[in-house]
């Protein structure tokens, strides 16, 4: 994933930070565990909070414990303890995904771009490789979403749904593979509602970049008024989640994760909107100069 299903630190309370400090650094000792030490530099706030949620569901935390940190010796930390395979669980999800993301971004690179990514690939295959016999099924899924969406930007019909559904499905089935059949409906809206607010998150942070080098981006032919088009889908990604996420009833990490959907995601919405009327305006300016 991408790294934008983040926490509001300003409004949490001291002892929730501290809590989601631990589940963070719980899932990266959990990482280093069960793949390698240099896996755990691939932790994403994304699989932090996939790790939180899949523990509030089934209340698996069974505490807290002090330790100190393999990357700053000098630093205790407070790790967080799993009852079940709900870090497992993020951990493999961590590995994996990481793999496909650097094989979609060798297809998008040129054999020169692309080489030293080619390079540290084995590295990243025999993560993936042990996580995937763990839990097969949560690959299977990864691989479908890689070949749907190298599938879905090929499309010159290719709109912003469309772009953004292979991200949106996988997480929609990642969370369904959690709970009964009532409540795997809830899951897999909020896990959709999310999918679709990282990809397009990440197309519009993205959008400068890709514009500069002719890549693909969902939001190009939106130019006039790309900002308010963000805003908008980013919104409906997030009401969509909301609204199924009020069916829930949480007790442990509520606070948390009320916070990462009620305030970390729309702040995460708000600087993203910001930098591309920022880009637009330096853009209109520079096009005003000539």
């Amino acid at each position: 994933m991408f790294g934008y299903i983040r926490i509001y630190k300003s409004e949490l309370l001291v002892r929730e930070y501290e809590a989601y400090k631990s589940v963070y650094c719980g899932l990266c000792k959990k990482i280093g565990r069960d793949y390698s030490f240099l896996s755990r530099m691939l932790l994403s706030y994304d699989c932090t909070f996939y790790g939180m949620f899949l523990m509030s569901l089934k209340r698996s935390c069974t505490g807290f414990e002090k330790g100190r940190c393999r990357f700053n010796p000098f630093k205790p930390c407070g790790f967080c303890k799993c009852g079940d395979d709900a870090l497992a669980k993020a951990a493999a999800v961590n590995v994996i995904l990481s793999y496909y993301k650097l094989v979609d971004d060798i297809s998008d690179s040129g054999f020169f771009k692309g080489l030293g990514l080619r390079i540290i690939k084995p590295f990243f295959s025999r993560g993936r490789n042990k996580a995937a016999r763990k839990y097969p099924e949560i690959d299977s899924l990864a691989e479908k979403m890689l070949s749907s969406q190298q599938e879905a930007e090929k499309n010159p019909d290719c709109g912003l749904d469309m772009a953004a559904d292979p991200t949106a499905e996988f997480l929609a089935l990642l969370l369904e593979l959690e709970g009964s059949e009532n409540e795997k409906r809830i899951y897999r809206q909020i896990g959709y509602g999310l999918g679709r607010f990282i990809y397009l998150a990440d197309a519009a942070d993205d959008y400068k970049k890709d514009i500069k080098k002719g890549r693909f981006n969902p939001f190009n032919g939106y130019e006039e008024n790309l900002a308010e088009i963000v805003s908008n889908n980013l919104s409906a990604s997030l009401a969509m989640t909301f609204d199924a996420y009020n069916l829930l009833e949480l007790i442990d990490f509520k606070g948390i994760i009320d916070n990462v959907i009620l305030k970390g995601l729309p702040s995460v919405q708000a600087e993203i909107v910001d930098k591309i009327k920022e880009f637009k305006k330096t853009e209109v300016n520079n096009e005003g100069s000539v």
